[in-house]
């Protein structure tokens, strides 16, 4: 299968193996990021300027942009250590700049033949599965950014019926980030990454719009 793809945070790790993997299968890949464009969502008015000047309508979005630390803060180990700036950086990337992007999802897709839109979340954002506690920040953000692409695709079914729309968790990546975070976890390279969340994302149907799944294409509770 090829088309049109459109990738939001194509300079970052899986964003960047997302828009290769793809453009190597023929796709027609447009790229958006902060360090080439200015796509920062610190800039809002930006975001709506770069998004409403796109040519669409696209057969995939894929929100790639997120972080876990921002500012020097990183994930908390404990109450006693939440900040106001650092909660609100977590949720202005992993959570409000995603929804920024879904303001534009039912322009960005295409009403007659099926499309997907996917944002990267990450399992720490399940309630459900949260057995540890600590990273208040990030598990919170995710945990939203979970609740938008829920309701977003809710909304996308009553006009664009054969659109997917899903939270995905890419497992843990190989980057300097998760050199100091991801002790413990197996690790996969960003372009194992893509290709995995590729391969689930060829399989949903519109009947798994609205759902959270791991790169294995296994459902993660909410």
């Amino acid at each position: 299968m090829t088309g049109s793809a459109l990738i939001l945070g194509a300079s970052g790790g899986i964003g960047g193996a997302i828009s290769t993997h793809l453009g190597q299968g023929g796709w027609h890949v447009t790229g958006l990021s902060r360090s080439a464009d200015g796509f920062d969502y610190a800039d809002p008015a930006r975001v709506d300027a770069l998004l409403s000047g796109l040519d669409g309508p696209f057969d995939l979005v894929f929100i790639a942009t997120g972080a876990l630390e921002i500012d020097g803060h990183g994930p908390e180990k404990a109450l006693r250590h939440l900040a106001a700036d650092a909660l609100a950086a977590q949720f202005r990337t992993n959570t409000i700049g995603p929804a920024l992007v879904m303001r534009h999802a039912a322009r960005l897709l295409p009403r007659d033949r099926p499309a997907t839109i996917a944002a990267l979340s990450a399992r720490v954002g399940s309630i459900g599965d949260n057995h540890l506690g600590g990273w208040y920040g990030y598990r919170a953000a995710k945990a939203a950014l979970n609740q938008i692409m829920h309701g977003a695709a809710i909304e996308l079914g009553r006009t664009h019926k054969q659109s997917v729309c899903v939270a995905l968790h890419p497992g843990t990546v190989s980057t300097d980030l998760t050199a100091t975070h991801g002790a413990g976890h197996d690790k996969v390279t960003p372009a194992q990454a893509a290709a995995n969340l590729l391969n689930v994302l060829a399989d949903l149907t519109a009947e798994d719009s609205g759902l959270f799944f791991d790169w294995q294409g296994k459902r993660v509770e909410w």
